[in-house]
């Protein structure tokens, strides 16, 4: 029987990559966006061009969610791949940022990914199958100042990922991370600014940088050598791929900025902490 998969946030992008390589897979493949019907529909109708199975999602939106998995569900019986890729970025200073950006910037990012994986989990659990990959980046690993709010929704999904993978292992999901570096993504072209213009400026010199950041990296991603978006969905394909078990937690894909070497050293002692709770057995994949 071919494997479904939902992936969120599709209309461009890693999402729209990574849905347009795994049909070509053979997959049943679920693409997900907003406003299908208005300013996404060219999106929309160029997946549905290349059989893509396009589903009306917003990951802010208790009902939509709730509707886009009822109607997958109903379809198909059974969801076997989630990829949460659905995000936004942000760049500026820190303080500039007003509560309310700060909320919709995590209830995309963060809030967003456990709404879908909640709606998922159940039907997954009741299979004692499934996978779910977290669109995480380096940028929740290590920390660039100006990018903290950003960074900060991106380490929750870390301890997300951690927490729900050992959490559903004995139950035969299996929970793992794609870590992509810098990437020419709609995420810089519609990056997030802070509103409070009078901090910013209040800071002087300092307060230019992070326009000089977002610059040097826009024109960096626009070069012969920047890199290219099939690396992202060419790692999501060879996790969907692999067998159980045998998935790397979490895949850094292209600049690491040392984000494997951090991998590697807190692997261990993340382990050490599950083992000292006497939870050991989580670690592995039932």
């Amino acid at each position: 029987m071919t494997r479904t998969i939902l992936i969120t946030g599709t209309s461009s992008g890693f999402g729209r990559e990574t849905a347009e390589r795994l049909v070509r897979d053979g997959y049943r493949v679920f693409a997900s966006m907003r406003d299908i019907a208005g300013r996404n529909r060219s999106h929309a109708d160029a997946l549905r061009s290349q059989k893509i199975d396009v589903v009306e999602l917003d990951v802010t939106d208790d009902g939509s969610v709730d509707r886009a998995i009822a109607s997958i569900l109903a379809e198909v019986g059974k969801i076997d791949v989630l990829v949460n890729n659905a995000g936004i970025a942000s760049v500026g200073v820190t303080e500039a940022f007003t509560a309310d950006e700060a909320k919709a910037i995590f209830d995309t990012n963060v809030i967003g990914l456990l709404r879908v994986t909640r709606a998922v989990l159940p039907a997954m659990r009741r299979e004692r199958e499934g996978l779910i990959i977290n669109m995480g980046s380096v940028f929740g690993r290590v920390t660039f100042p100006f990018v903290g709010i950003y960074g900060a929704s991106k380490m929750a999904i870390e301890a997300l990922t951690d927490s729900i993978r050992l959490e559903v292992s004995q139950l035969g999901v299996d929970v793992v991370e794609v870590q992509p570096g810098a990437y020419p993504t709609s995420l810089y072209s519609s990056i997030q600014r802070p509103a409070d213009d009078d901090i910013t400026k209040s800071y002087g010199e300092i307060g230019q940088i992070p326009a000089a950041i977002h610059k040097s990296f826009t024109l960096m991603l626009q070069g012969k050598d920047a890199p290219k978006l099939h690396d992202v969905a060419e790692a999501v394909a060879k996790l969907v791929g692999q067998a159980r078990g045998s998935r790397a937690v979490r895949t850094v894909v292209g600049t690491s900025f040392g984000v494997d070497k951090i991998n590697a050293d807190v692997a261990p002692v993340q382990k050490a902490v599950v083992d000292g709770l006497g939870l050991g057995h989580l670690e592995e994949l039932a």
